[in-house]
């Protein structure tokens, strides 16, 4: 397997589009229950299949090109718009967040972005969650710490390192809309349907005072490359928690609909979460110190 990684990664993004586009048409026709939950999360957000399903074949296109994000010698190509608002995040010294839900190649996002910033402000600090597979771990441990990213496990170590790397005016990045273990959430609207959120975002942001940036990297047809776009989310109004989730999801709701063909609408975004003994459940309450 580590083997065939290497392989994709050399191939051309073009042809794993391609190949990724075949692959999520394939699992929709041949899995019911993803189908029905592909369907069922659209028809939620009040979109019909129709004017969704392009997302089947970017699903695909997702897992094909994550070995050419990975592990490719140099970054595929990726346009940067409205980067004028990462600059004035970064200005005004209080760390900065970046927010981006599973759309478009949100693996991308971090890595373009630490391309333009990380020499001037710091490292980019991100989550990951260990691969159970030792081959998986060791591939994803040096892929996603390139340079000028951070990785950190999803321990209260970790998350003390996103802190850190906050108050010293860096970035951390985080997707929002990925269901937490229980314990580590809310339940709070997502599209009109409760759904446990995490919280660790709301709590760095009302810790910290940091600037909350929303991020989406789109793919641009025939494997031309992708585009970054930023936008500027204030949370001056958000001084609970809950309010602070609820804005957070509503930031989310805001990107997916700025290109809905490209999200994951098969993800189990409305699944209980999983049980699971973790030091990061604890942690980064507001008015605590770290």
């Amino acid at each position: 397997m580590p083997s065939l990684f290497r392989l994709f990664a050399a191939l051309p993004l073009w042809l794993l589009h391609m190949l990724g586009a075949a692959m999520g048409w394939l699992i929709l026709l041949l899995s019911p229950t993803y189908r029905r939950r592909f369907s069922a999360n659209a028809a939620q957000a009040g979109y019909r299949f129709g004017q969704v399903r392009s997302a089947v074949g970017h699903a695909g296109r997702m897992v094909f090109e994550m070995p050419r994000i990975w592990l490719g010698q140099e970054l595929p190509p990726c346009n940067i718009v409205n980067g004028e608002c990462v600059e004035k995040a970064y200005a005004q010294g209080k760390g900065l967040v970046f927010l981006t839900p599973h759309l478009g190649c949100f693996e991308m996002s971090v890595q373009a972005a630490a391309q333009r910033w990380s020499a001037q402000h710091g490292d980019i600090t991100v989550l990951y969650r260990p691969a159970r597979q030792s081959w998986l771990a060791e591939i994803l441990e040096t892929a996603r710490n390139r340079p000028g990213v951070q990785a950190v496990p999803t321990t209260l170590s970790g998350v003390r390192q996103m802190i850190k790397a906050l108050r010293k005016g860096e970035a951390v990045g985080l997707l929002p809309d990925q269901v937490p273990p229980d314990g580590q959430g809310t339940w709070a609207p997502f599209f009109g349907r409760d759904a446990y959120t995490m919280t660790l975002a709301a709590r760095l942001v009302l810790q910290t005072g940091a600037a909350v940036v929303l991020a989406r990297c789109e793919r641009l047809s025939w494997g031309r490359g992708y585009t970054l776009y930023f936008e500027e989310w204030p949370m001056t109004d958000a001084t609970t928690l809950e309010a602070c989730v609820l804005q957070i999801n509503l930031a989310m709701e805001k990107t997916i609909r700025q290109c809905p063909e490209q999200y994951l609408w098969g993800y189990g975004r409305y699944k209980q979460p999983r049980v699971e003994r973790s030091e990061a459940a604890a942690v980064v309450k507001p008015g605590e110190n770290a």
